[in-house]
């Protein structure tokens, strides 16, 4: 008997942010899902623009896919969402999983945001629970919650053969996400690595991120097996004390993002930008001394 067809993964590299976007196509019909957006965001002049995301909007459009989800690993710290502009564009719903209600509530008492901002989650479409499962076309996923770096982070699995990891897991020579933001835990992202490691060897993992070491280019897809054997950070041999002794160690020499505090105010959102003012103005918050 001949194996199914896989779905089809297209990735999109941010070069500004390193960070990879994907379009995932079902093999047996134009159904598919975006993964992780990026709206393009120049901090100096505090302008955006979708140049980047335009290219997966077009991808969409050239393929005739029906976009069915829009589909967020957590509330980015590094880059804007383009979330909103995909979907006026080409239509899918928004969706995160359900823990983004604590990271809500962190970030409005950091940024002291308008009291009509509630921390229920309700700005998405959707919020998954932990082992949720939906279809798209003949594609299965399954949604792992993943906390660590931060409270809300979930992996997406498809046919238990690829995962989506997020900001989880980095290229085995590059190791794994910090955990210094508020509400992350080093610790528990070593309890929700070994989850994502207990999939067959065989399943492929793609990375949100990728900063790759002198003499390698980006690359995004590796595997169980090879995250087993040669993560720096967690092959199979180090304990979640190593572990937790060298993130912690790592987090403490890192400066934060650069784009932390336009992004969250914003992915917390679903990618909306805070009410314009009288004047039909918007603006951003910089908080002082709170990160």
């Amino acid at each position: 008997m001949s194996q199914a067809p896989s779905p089809h993964v297209e990735a999109f590299l941010d070069n500004d942010s390193e960070t990879y976007s994907y379009v995932v196509r079902d093999p047996d019909s134009n159904k598919a899902v975006i993964i992780d957006p990026v709206l393009d965001f120049d901090y100096k002049s505090g302008r955006t623009h979708t140049k980047g995301a335009q290219r997966l909007v077009d991808y969409v459009r050239a393929n005739d896919l029906q976009l069915e989800w829009i589909l967020e690993t957590h509330a980015h710290a590094d880059h804007l969402s383009a979330a909103p502009f995909i979907k006026n564009s080409v239509g899918g719903k928004i969706a995160i999983g359900e823990h983004i209600r604590d990271v809500q509530k962190i970030f409005k008492d950091v940024f002291d945001l308008e009291k009509e901002f509630l921390p229920n989650g309700t700005q998405f479409d959707k919020l998954f629970t932990d082992n949720e499962t939906f279809t798209v076309g003949s594609m299965q996923f399954r949604v792992l919650h993943t906390p660590g770096h931060t409270p809300a982070d979930i992996a997406y699995i498809i046919n238990e053969e690829m995962a989506f990891v997020g900001d989880t897991l980095f290229m085995p020579d590059v190791g794994t996400a910090r955990c210094d933001f508020p509400g992350g835990s080093a610790g528990t992202l070593y309890r929700s690595i070994k989850k994502l490691l207990a999939l067959p060897d065989a399943t492929e993992i793609y990375i949100c991120h990728d900063y790759p070491p002198q003499g390698r280019s980006h690359e995004c897809r590796t595997t169980v097996a090879d995250q087993r054997k040669r993560s720096k950070h967690v092959h199979d041999d180090v304990s979640e004390a190593e572990f937790v002794k060298l993130r912690e160690e790592r987090d403490a020499t890192l400066e934060m993002p650069r784009l932390i505090l336009p992004s969250i105010q914003v992915n917390i959102r679903a990618g909306e930008m805070p009410p314009a003012d009288e004047q039909g103005k918007v603006y951003l918050k910089l908080p002082i001394n709170q990160l």
